[in-house]
C-alpha cells in the first residue's frame, strides 16, 4: 500500500497512540510533527543545491545576511550573530572558516577604531549572488508542487504561527 492510500507518516503516528491511548487527544502532533518532517525534507533540498555552489546551509547564511544588508556589504559581528539566531561563539567559529575561504574579511570600522565589522569579499559577494539564484529557483520549484493559492494560504497560517511562538510567554 503506498503512502498515498495509507496517509503519511504523522498519520501512522497518529493512528498507533489513537490505538495505544484512546484516552489522549494527540491532534496537536499532527501540525508539529509535519511541519518538522517538512522542515528536515526541506533542509535535503535547500541543502543539495547549495552544495552545487560549494556551500553549507550556513555559510549561505551568513554571506546571504551581508548581501542583503546592502552595499558595502558588512555588519558588525553582533548584528550578524543575532540575526542569524546563534551564539557569538558559534559565530566567531564561522567566521573564521568564511574568512580562511576568502568570502569574508573583518575590517575596521570607520565609527569606531576599536571594533571591527565583518564584509564580503569581492569573492564571497560572486559566489552568494549566483547561490542566490539557484537558491530562490530550488524554493520555486519546491513550492511549484502545490497551487499558488495553497502556498498563499500556507504562508499566512505559518505567518501567525511564527508571530505566536515569538510572542515572549507569560
Amino acid at each position: 500500500m503506498s503512502d498515498a492510500m495509507s496517509g503519511d507518516a504523522v498519520d501512522r503516528i497518529l493512528k498507533q497512540w489513537a490505538r495505544e491511548r484512546p484516552d489522549l487527544d494527540v491532534s496537536p502532533m499532527g501540525v508539529i510533527g509535519r511541519l518538522s518532517r517538512c522542515a528536515a525534507l526541506l533542509s535535503q533540498r535547500l541543502d543539495a543545491v547549495f552544495a552545487e555552489y560549494g556551500l553549507s546551509g550556513w555559510e549561505f547564511d551568513v554571506l546571504a545576511t551581508l548581501r542583503r544588508a546592502g552595499a558595502p556589504y558588512q555588519l558588525a559581528p553582533t548584528e550578524l550573530f543575532s540575526s542569524l539566531m546563534v551564539t557569538s561563539g558559534t559565530m566567531t567559529h564561522r567566521l573564521k572558516v568564511l574568512e580562511a575561504k576568502g568570502w569574508i574579511a573583518r575590517v575596521a570600522s570607520a565609527q569606531d577604531a576599536r571594533s571591527t565589522l565583518v564584509k564580503l569579499s569581492g569573492e564571497g559577494l560572486a559566489l552568494v549572488e549566483r547561490a542566490l539564484e539557484g537558491h530562490v529557483a530550488n524554493e520555486r520549484a519546491i513550492l511549484s508542487a502545490l497551487p499558488a493559492r495553497s502556498v498563499d494560504a500556507l504562508e499566512k497560517r505559518l505567518a501567525e504561527l511564527l508571530a505566536a511562538l515569538e510572542t515572549p510567554r507569560g
